[in-house]
């Protein structure tokens, strides 16, 4: 009589059977900050939220005190905007040209400088940086008479391309330091080779640091995008009537007499829409460029 052998199942442990596994101490911290950041979020959207919805409010109801949530909404304010004595398109090409030209230019001198300063280092590199910086401590008030007097005289007041050059000068020290810690995460033996392969330096900058650079490039360019397209001072005393961005123009719906805040918060959200806009579209570059080299 034959006999087979029969395999016997594998035992468990009553204990991991009974247990299930602990959760992660990583996972529990991780609700209470998520709240709190969330919290902190809205906060700082928070007056960005109440001036959209102050915008689609008439103008006695935008001034009551306490405000009125349960006041009808309507579109008062962006009829008056749109449909006002005056229209807000020229002024919203104007600050378009100023800082779409100002932010190419920046870039176009920006990245060389950057280049030069991170992969090809010059002697005393950090002196140069120090001194762009420097440039920044300055209140930009302090030269505004000198900026103006200058214009003046070379007859280019109300002018936009005046704008672009005030806005390159200005933009140009943060971009250079934005751009050079960007480069210096670029691997130099990728350089190295394509030397050796016969790459001269534009197709080097185009071919290889432009692509591996791009999320830098992305954050830097907007960076200064929206410093271009909120500047007022310089925009307020150099521009009249044909080179009035869409800052200045916003001021002129802040009256003496009357009630404007309706009129102020549909200006306001109007005007804000491009930057936003354009953060959207560049907000995965953005991330990416401005976390550039946190992780090793």
């Amino acid at each position: 009589m034959s006999t087979q052998a029969v395999s016997a199942p594998p035992r468990r442990s009553p204990s991991s059977a009974a247990t299930a596994p602990p959760l992660n101490k990583k996972a529990r911290k991780r609700g209470p900050l998520g709240l709190i950041a969330w919290i902190v979020g809205l906060l700082f959207v928070s007056p960005a939220l109440w001036m959209v919805f102050l915008s689609f409010h008439n103008e006695s109801d935008a001034a009551s005190n306490p405000p009125k949530f349960t006041a009808p909404l309507t579109l008062t304010g962006y009829r008056d905007f749109f449909g006002g004595g005056q229209s807000p398109w020229p002024s919203l090409a104007n600050s378009a040209i100023a800082s779409i030209c100002s932010t190419v230019l920046v870039l176009l001198l920006a990245i060389p400088a950057a280049y030069a300063l991170s992969i090809r280092p010059v002697k005393k590199w950090t002196d140069v940086m120090f001194f762009f910086l420097s440039t920044k401590m300055m209140p930009a008030v302090a030269g505004l008479l000198p900026i103006y007097l200058i214009a003046k005289n070379a007859h280019i007041l109300d002018n936009v391309w005046l704008l672009v050059i005030i806005y390159a000068s200005m933009n140009l020290p943060i971009a250079v330091w934005m751009m050079r810690s960007f480069l210096a995460e670029v691997p130099v033996a990728m350089l190295e080779a394509a030397a050796i392969d016969g790459a001269r330096l534009p197709t080097i900058m185009t071919k290889i640091i432009a692509p591996v650079a791009m999320p830098g490039i992305a954050a830097t360019s907007l960076i200064c995008f929206i410093f271009s397209w909120n500047e007022l001072l310089f925009s307020k005393v150099l521009t009249a009537v044909v080179a009035q961005t869409s800052p200045v123009f916003l001021t002129g719906f802040i009256t003496s007499q009357g009630l404007f805040l309706a009129k102020v918060c549909a200006a306001a959200t109007i005007i804000s829409l491009p930057v936003l806009v354009a953060g959207f579209a560049a907000q995965d570059k953005l991330v990416q460029g401005l976390s550039l080299g946190a992780v090793k």
